[in-house]
């Protein structure tokens, strides 16, 4: 994997590191659902699969 690939991998985690601190997680503790769920769960969660979806992506696309 080239270097530019890593970057993009910590650039990933940097921002999940950001996404997932205190205040931004906070920002979603919402009154009500989204198809059932809880605004807060599904944000997580959401959030949690997009990123494994991108890393997804950046590993099988760049994996040499």
């Amino acid at each position: 994997m080239k270097k530019r690939h890593e970057q993009k991998l910590i650039v990933l985690s940097i921002a999940l590191f950001l996404l997932f601190n205190v205040p931004f997680v906070l920002v979603f503790n919402l009154e009500g659902a989204v198809l059932g769920i809880p605004t807060f769960y599904f944000s997580i969660f959401s959030i949690w699969l997009f990123s494994i979806i991108i890393s997804g992506i950046v590993l099988n696309r760049y994996y040499e």
